[in-house]
């Protein structure tokens, strides 16, 4: 029976890393096209919110701003804290700065979509934008249920809803990378969990890497 669940456990593990990196795309010129980036701006992520309780449409509105925010805050602490030890090639902007810029422009939450990639780029005078969207049936940033069975995972029940990361370049707007990932009980219980866990799956094929750069060059 033990080694039943550890054969279990193992395959479980290598099917979530197996279709972390199906769910990764990098374009074949991001060298080219991030050869100079020196700062990219992380933006609140457009979230896209079908809960269950009746909501207002401005009672919908400001809580998916606030998960959109919490996103935003989730990346800047993983980047910040993973920068600290050397691991990437480009610096990230301040989320205070760069929310503080957007408003000095009149670019809000519910109007930031209508923006181009090289619009805000200029804006925020940075090299590229990491930006995202979150498809949630529950509020994220509260905490998943933490309680365990094993049969959610078949039933949909553990399914909360689907996330994706991506990059775009300033100068053309094009994008360079994309990470996606579905949200169940599996990925953390709260944003900063699932940033967490999520990044540190794609951490191989994160392009900014120091260490995938050095790989890429020797071979």
């Amino acid at each position: 029976m033990f080694y039943k669940r550890i054969t279990l456990l193992i395959l479980l593990f290598s099917t979530g890393l197996l279709m972390a990196q199906k769910d990764i795309y990098e374009s074949n010129r991001f060298d080219e096209l991030s050869l100079n980036h020196e700062q990219l701006a992380i933006i609140p992520f457009i979230a896209k919110l079908e809960l269950r309780q009746m909501l207002t449409k401005d009672e919908r509105q400001q809580l998916a701003e606030r998960e959109g925010y919490a996103v935003q805050d989730a990346l800047e602490t993983y980047f910040s804290l993973r920068k600290k030890r050397k691991k990437f090639n480009v610096d990230f902007q301040n989320t205070d700065n760069t929310n503080a810029i957007l408003a000095q422009n009149n670019i809000k939450y519910d109007n930031i979509d209508v923006y181009t990639v090289k619009d805000l780029c200029k804006i925020l005078d940075v090299d590229g934008i990491i930006s995202g969207n979150l498809d949630l049936n529950i509020l994220l940033s509260k905490g998943v249920p933490t309680d365990f069975n094993f049969l959610d995972y078949f039933n949909g029940n553990a399914n909360y809803g689907r996330i994706g990361i991506k990059i775009s370049d300033g100068d053309t707007g094009k994008l360079l990378w994309k990470y996606e990932q579905q949200i169940n009980k599996k990925t953390g219980k709260n944003t900063t969990e699932l940033i967490d866990r999520m990044m540190k799956l794609a951490s191989r094929k994160f392009p900014y890497d120091k260490e995938k750069k050095r790989k890429k060059r020797k071979s």
